[in-house]
């Protein structure tokens, strides 16, 4: 800025009311200032400025996968809100690994953000209490059984209840749960919701086929795990995610022996937009990845402002049904 100052010929603090106060600048002095500044090529440092007054509008949102368009979902609804206030949205993928996961959160505290949203790993959200000392923060799709931070997430029970209800209401009695490790605590709760489920139904079973993980490869060796037992041993799958179905039904539709809907019916889990558009559109339960953002960010905001003693809360939001063609079969029809 002193440059700037100095080309223009105007003291240090005029440039200083152009860029921040430009109401108190004559116009005159205002047009000679800003022409300083494009000849000059002046770029203001908005990171030095917050670490002279102590304060930003800038929040982090640290996402554990952007591959899974939940996620992409979620950064969207924040940055809706974010934007609403003002302020602006810096995104970090941590792409499912822990260190990757510390060292964001770590960047955007020594960054001195405002606040950070954070879409953990939850097998090792307890290290986050170690990296995060004077920074806000709200999760998004965990929960803080300590109640040390507020979040939003969404009913995991009540998603993979209403998952197998699906399938029951279809008429499919041999039900097999396709997910995993149980470690991840979505996966567990979204079990137990399917198995709540079919403990209402006399008459289905449930057998659970544990996977490494929730991609498409994964899925992949569900399908041929499938493939061993006997023809008709299962009639209806509820898939973990979206790309576990989708990977276990490209297996089942290289086979002849099998077709879905008709001989196992797929509903998945995320509403993954790659699955929307596959050879067979899947079935899924939507959890409203842009609500869940922007709740997050309203959140985060209102404790910003608020200070390290606003009451923390967790926002609890219902996932949806979306049946679509790997369940419906021929009964559905694209919009």
């Amino acid at each position: 800025m002193a440059d700037v100052a100095l080309h223009a010929g105007v003291a240090l603090g005029t440039v200083s009311n152009v860029l921040n106060k430009p109401e108190k600048v004559k116009e005159l002095t205002r047009r000679k200032v800003m022409a300083s500044i494009a000849e000059l090529g002046f770029v203001r440092n908005d990171a030095a400025r917050s670490l002279a007054a102590g304060t930003s509008n800038t929040i982090g949102i640290v996402l554990a996968d952007l591959s899974n368009s939940l996620f992409v979902d979620i950064a969207r609804g924040a940055e809706a809100t974010v934007r609403q206030h003002g302020m602006n949205l810096l995104i970090a993928n941590s792409d499912v690994d822990l260190t990757k996961q510390s060292l964001n959160i770590s960047l955007f505290e020594q960054s001195r953000v405002a606040g950070v949203l954070l879409a953990p790993l939850d097998t090792a959200f307890a290290r986050t209490n170690s990296v995060l000392s004077t920074t806000p923060l709200v999760l998004v799709n965990y929960a803080s059984e300590s109640g040390t931070y507020s979040g939003v997430v969404a009913d995991e029970v009540h998603g993979g209840y209403e998952a197998a209800r699906h399938l029951i209401g279809l008429g499919r009695t041999r039900l097999v749960f396709l997910g995993g490790p149980l470690m991840l605590m979505a996966v567990a709760q979204r079990l137990a919701g399917a198995r709540a489920a079919v403990a209402e139904s006399p008459g289905v079973t449930l057998e659970h086929i544990e996977t490494r993980g929730l991609n498409m490869a994964h899925g992949r060796q569900a399908g041929q795990e499938i493939l061993t037992r006997p023809a008709g041993t299962f009639d209806g799958a509820v898939a973990a995610s979206d790309l576990l179905a989708v990977g276990a039904i490209q297996v089942l539709d290289e086979n002849a022996g099998y077709e879905v809907p008709t001989d196992l019916a797929f509903i998945g889990y995320d509403d993954n937009h790659f699955a929307s558009e596959s050879a067979i559109p899947v079935s899924t339960i939507s959890q409203h990845g842009e609500e869940m953002g922007r709740a997050a960010a309203q959140l985060l905001i209102n404790e910003i402002h608020g200070g390290p003693l606003t009451l923390k809360r967790t926002v609890v939001i219902k996932p949806d049904l979306v049946p679509r063609r790997s369940t419906l079969g021929d009964d559905w029809r694209r919009d």
